[in-house]
């Protein structure tokens, strides 16, 4: 089985115990929009997985900062600190993306500098480092992503 075709293969077996835990009366607690949230996450991850990206963390916290990091990655030598953006419909006027605001930027700024923290001083200042965000739509007909690299800076 190819590398794609094993990535399709988990994405639906999640998938498949999503909608069977629905059916069988396991309800979340967890509000319908976040829970939407975490679908669209987990899709892109495979998504991105399937593009080549190699996902080192998911939902990636500090204990000194508020907000999380939805996606890091590596695609090539490049660090990717990506931000996902989901919803049920798409409009073209007020794309996902756009959700994606000053203060969010910062917020990911300052998360991104606390992950770093982590590599060896001498190997920090030689890590490239790009800010992706990216858009899924759950629409009835399947779903949709837009990968946006490289949306913003360290400015």
């Amino acid at each position: 089985m190819s590398r794609v075709g094993w990535l399709k293969l988990q994405a639906q077996a999640l998938r498949t115990v999503e909608t069977l835990s629905l059916r069988c009366g396991c309800r979340s607690r967890v509000a319908g929009h976040l829970l939407t949230g975490l679908r669209g996450e987990r899709e892109a991850l495979f998504h991105l997985r399937g593009l080549g990206y190699v996902v080192v963390a998911r939902r990636w916290k500090s204990v000194r900062l508020r907000g999380d990091v939805d996606l890091i990655a590596w695609e090539g030598d490049c660090l990717c600190f990506i931000e996902v953006k989901t919803r049920t419909g798409h409009d073209p006027m007020e794309p996902a993306e756009a959700a994606v605001d000053s203060q969010k930027q910062e917020m990911l700024r300052r998360m991104a500098r606390a992950y770093l923290r982590g590599f060896p001083r001498r190997m920090r200042s030689e890590v490239r480092v790009r800010f992706d965000v990216v858009s899924v739509y759950l629409q009835p007909g399947g779903m949709e992503f837009e990968v946006r690299r490289g949306v913003f800076g360290w400015e």
